[in-house]
């Protein structure tokens, strides 16, 4: 026996969902911009499809027979789902839900990225972000897999740029940070010679930031600091640095947050080494989702709105 979804259309539901809510022919065709005679021959062929009498023809109209008050009660119910599929897939086409899964380093989960999500999610608030925030070492890969749509962050150096597109945001750099009450924060002008006494928290030896630290201590012919915490966390770094004298190197975004809020202090103590770039890294043999578009939309506006306070600062 062939089934009602091999023998009806979706215009045939529509027709008798219409029929039955205006209980006249007349004004089912004008709800459905058909003419009279196009839904009355609709009708008979969907009858003859089912092989039962839907409706009942009277003087006053057209009356709902219990097969067509069945079929109606379920053809409400298929025609919602359908809209809401068009809905659904309209919104997939223009960025407006769906989800993205952005991995960050620490350098772009400060002030970058949050500033992004919420100028994106206050228009469209239905989108789901993922945020994974870890190293380059481990976020590539799952770029790479198709687990991520993108990475913020510092731009990876050549050696990882195998199958990768980049787009330069801003520039970065990174501060020597210490508790806002540090007994270095009363000194007169300080060289790096003078903190290497001093306990370090520091990013991991594979990151490209702790390499650019150790250049800046080689640079002036010293050896980086011995006696370090390594940690890639911002929250066990900042409450280590409020529990002891460490010091410990933070982008400049992420510091800048910080300072404001008087948790910590910058040293001036340059580290023109860690220079460097903050960018997305995407596939170059894919494209983005319209989702993950208009995120990058909304980091390349926040990225103008913070580096020209950054190159103010920098020049101060």
């Amino acid at each position: 026996m062939t089934s009602i979804a091999q023998r009806l259309t979706v215009r045939h539901l529509r027709l008798v969902v219409a029929i039955l809510a205006e209980g006249n022919l007349l004004r089912a065709a004008a709800t459905l911009n058909m003419t009279q005679s196009a839904v009355t021959k609709a009708l008979q062929e969907a009858e003859s499809q089912m092989g039962v009498l839907l409706f009942e023809r009277t003087n006053r109209g057209v009356v709902p027979t219990t097969f067509g008050a069945n079929l109606a009660a379920h053809a409400r119910l298929i025609l919602a789902q359908i809209s809401k599929a068009e809905q659904e897939m309209a919104d997939l086409i223009d960025g407006s839900s769906g989800q993205v899964a952005i991995g960050t380093l620490l350098s772009g989960s400060a002030g970058l990225l949050p500033e992004a999500i919420v100028r994106l999610r206050r228009h469209r608030p239905r989108l789901v972000i993922k945020v994974e925030e870890a190293t380059n070492d481990l976020l590539m890969p799952a770029l790479r897999s198709g687990e991520l749509d993108m990475v913020l962050g510092r731009l990876p150096e050549f050696r990882d740029r195998e199958g990768l597109q980049q787009e330069y945001l801003l520039d970065d750099f990174a501060q020597i940070v210490v508790r806002r009450d540090h007994p270095l924060t009363k000194c007169g002008p300080l060289e790096l010679a003078d903190l290497l006494q001093n306990d370090w928290i520091l990013p991991g030896q594979s990151t490209t930031l702790r390499r650019q630290i150790d250049k800046a201590f080689r640079d002036e012919g010293l050896e980086p600091p011995a006696h370090n915490v390594e940690t890639v966390s911002f929250l066990t770094s900042r409450r280590l640095l409020q529990l002891t004298d460490y010091l410990a190197v933070w982008p400049v975004q992420l510091a800048r947050l910080e300072i404001e809020a008087g948790v910590i202090a910058a040293l001036p103590v340059p580290l023109q080494t860690t220079m460097r770039p903050i960018g997305i890294s995407t596939r170059s043999d894919d494209m983005m989702s319209p989702a993950a578009t208009r995120l990058v939309t909304c980091l390349r506006e926040v990225a103008r709105e913070l580096s020209t306070p950054r190159e103010g600062a920098t020049s101060a």
